[in-house]
């Protein structure tokens, strides 16, 4: 008899117990299989919190950043119109001082009152109070300048451009004309108005553009006044804003963004050229 080998019941034995074995194992890594994977789903779990939780703040705090900038524009917007509507007032006390208009132009003020009262007549029409108050100083400086430029200036002059009787004609018609629009009750008055004003405003804004060849020839931007072309950057910039997503009104944004974009050519130009001498033409 052999000592070495196993009786059959110690066989059986070593097969139940190997079997044992083999089912603890299996029971064991399929334990760790799911501890694993409920790691790994927890992981996942958190991963996906916290980008939810970043995508949050950032969702949140963006329309936070853009509504602050869209308060920030509607309360400037008045102050920077205020601001243009006294740039001329310099001039104006050199005038006085100067007893005389010298070859200064009139149109500035007398456009400055009819386009001022079509925006007053526009922004009480469609209720818009910060249109209508701000323009209102505009008239009153624009009246104050043309009464004041009208004392100094020579009646007979026909350079300003035209003469005196023609643009107190030209401004008196536009506000009469725009008075008895908005008394008189039409459906469409104030949209009408409205088209009135942007006409108005691209005519203003595309003035300066004349004189911007000049610039290039001689290259020198001594004619470009550089604190009243920032107050209408400002300011176009802020009244397009508003005008566009707050207003969500064409007769507001459109003219400002042309008024905008001529602040921007300046100011180009003024970087480009400063205030160097000029060539001649």
């Amino acid at each position: 008899m052999n000592l070495f080998l196993p009786s059959s019941s110690q066989s059986q034995r070593i097969i139940s117990l190997t079997n044992i074995a083999v089912l603890l194992c299996l029971l064991v890594s399929t334990f760790a299989q799911e501890d694993e994977d409920e790691n790994e789903s927890e992981l996942d779990d958190e991963q996906s919190a916290t980008t939810v939780k970043a995508e949050t703040l950032i969702m949140s705090s963006s329309p936070s950043l853009w509504t602050s900038y869209l308060n920030f524009c509607e309360f400037i917007a008045p102050y920077g119109a205020i601001l243009c509507f006294l740039a001329p007032l310099p001039t104006v006390r050199q005038i006085v001082s100067n007893k005389t208009v010298g070859n200064l132009p009139l149109l500035p003020y007398s456009s400055m009152i009819a386009n001022s009262f079509v925006w007053v007549t526009y922004g009480l029409l469609k209720n818009l109070p910060t249109v209508w108050m701000s323009n209102s100083v505009g008239v009153v400086c624009g009246t104050y300048y043309f009464i004041t430029f009208t004392k100094y200036a020579n009646p007979l002059a026909n350079n300003l451009p035209g003469t005196v009787s023609q643009h107190c004609k030209g401004a008196g018609s536009v506000v009469l004309f725009n008075l008895a629009l908005g008394l008189s009750g039409m459906a469409n008055a104030a949209e009408f108005i409205g088209k009135e004003g942007v006409v108005w405003c691209v005519l203003l804004f595309a003035s300066p553009l004349v004189a911007l060849k000049t610039v290039v020839q001689t290259r020198s931007a001594a004619s470009i006044p550089l604190p009243f072309t920032i107050a209408c950057f400002i300011n176009c910039m802020a009244w397009s804003v508003m005008g566009w997503y707050i207003m969500e009104d064409f007769n507001i944004w459109f003219p400002n963004v042309l008024g905008w974009s001529c602040a921007v050519v300046q100011l180009v130009l003024k970087g480009v050229y400063g205030n160097r001498a000029g060539l001649p033409k």
